[in-house]
C-alpha cells in the first residue's frame, strides 16, 4: 500500500501535504512548519513539471528544500515577525529611556536611588550628581536605570 503510494506521487499529494502543514502552522507552530509547507508546494510544482521523477528523488528534494526554507525563515524572517509597534510595552524600565528629570537629592558613588512617579528606581551613573541637576535616562537593565546629566 505505502510502496504503491510512493511510486505514484502526484502534484496533488504534495499540494495536500503543503495545505495540511500550513493548517498545522496556523494552529501555533511558531514558524516551525512554514519552511516545510513551502517545500511541499515547491515539490508540487516540480512534480507537475517533471512527472518522471522517482519518489526517492522527490523525497530528497523535499527534505533538502524543507531544510533550506526553514533555515532561511529562522535566519532572515523570524526577527521581522517578532517586531512590535508597541515598543517596550510591559517593560517599565525600558519605557523610561529618554525621560528627563530633575534630581531631588545628591547622588554620589556611582549608585543610588531616585523616585519616578510612585516607584523608587536603582540608578547607576558616573561621577556625582547634585540636587537640582537635570538628568536623562539613557539605558535600562532589568530594574536598574543608567542615567547621565544634561548640560
Amino acid at each position: 500500500m505505502i510502496s504503491e503510494l510512493l511510486n505514484n506521487l502526484e502534484p496533488w499529494h504534495w499540494l495536500s501535504l503543503g495545505l495540511l502543514l500550513l493548517g498545522a502552522e496556523a494552529l501555533g507552530a511558531s514558524g516551525f512548519l512554514l519552511g516545510t509547507a513551502i517545500a511541499a508546494f515547491l515539490l508540487a510544482i516540480i512534480n507537475a513539471l517533471f512527472a518522471e521523477l522517482s519518489w526517492q528523488t522527490q523525497i530528497i528534494l523535499f527534505a533538502l528544500s524543507a531544510l533550506g526554507f526553514s533555515i532561511a525563515y529562522w535566519k532572515y524572517f523570524k526577527e521581522f515577525n517578532n517586531r512590535s509597534d508597541h515598543g517596550p510595552l510591559n517593560q517599565r524600565a525600558a519605557s523610561l529611556i529618554g525621560r528627563e528629570l530633575v534630581v531631588e537629592h545628591d547622588l554620589s558613588g556611582g549608585h543610588g536611588r531616585i523616585q519616578i512617579g510612585d516607584t523608587f528606581w536603582k540608578v547607576t551613573f558616573e561621577g556625582q550628581i547634585n540636587k537640582g541637576s537635570r538628568i536623562k535616562v539613557v539605558d535600562a537593565d532589568s530594574m536598574c536605570l543608567q542615567i547621565t546629566t544634561i548640560n
